[in-house]
């Protein structure tokens, strides 16, 4: 029996648009149960992978400008889901960190889903999760790169 590779790329490029609607509902309910949009969840969610950053890092990450940066900054410092200092070696930049309050409120969102995330996993061999790895990280660097072409196409 022979494998149909037209079809086999119909049915991946199907279940990545499934798993990626799914991202996305999962992303909005969580930013609702946070009081938040999206795209402060998704700041919070880069503070939750660094211990600091600097404001202008943050909207080059999100493609918002420094203004934008701003506003969005004052919403999550009100929320206390981040706070801001004085950068310790150059005064001149300003430090942003994710508050152990929002890290405790994201990780009683996410934890049910990270302990089922495990069990996923525990049904593909190492061999097979290197594979999916190699595809999930060749996908978001193919992603990464179109989105930059649009933000720059948008700039110009």
């Amino acid at each position: 029996m022979s494998i149909d590779t037209a079809v086999v790329r119909a049915r991946v490029g199907e279940a990545i648009q499934a798993y990626q609607g799914a991202v996305d509902d999962f992303d909005r309910e969580v930013a609702r149960l946070m009081g938040v949009n999206e795209t402060d969840l998704r700041c919070l969610e880069i503070l939750l992978g660094v211990e600091t950053a600097t404001p202008s890092w943050l909207g080059a990450r999100l493609g918002l400008t420094s203004g934008s940066v701003t506003t969005m900054l004052d919403r999550l410092e009100k929320l206390d889901y981040l706070t801001r200092a004085p950068h310790e070696t150059d005064r001149r930049k300003i430090v942003v960190r994710i508050t152990a309050h929002a890290t405790e409120h994201a990780y009683a969102l996410l934890g049910p889903f990270l302990e089922d995330s495990e069990k996923v996993l525990d049904r593909y061999t190492p061999e097979q999760l290197t594979l999916i790895t190699d595809f999930l990280t060749t996908n978001r660097e193919n992603q990464e790169a179109h989105v930059r072409r649009l933000r720059d196409a948008s700039n110009s």
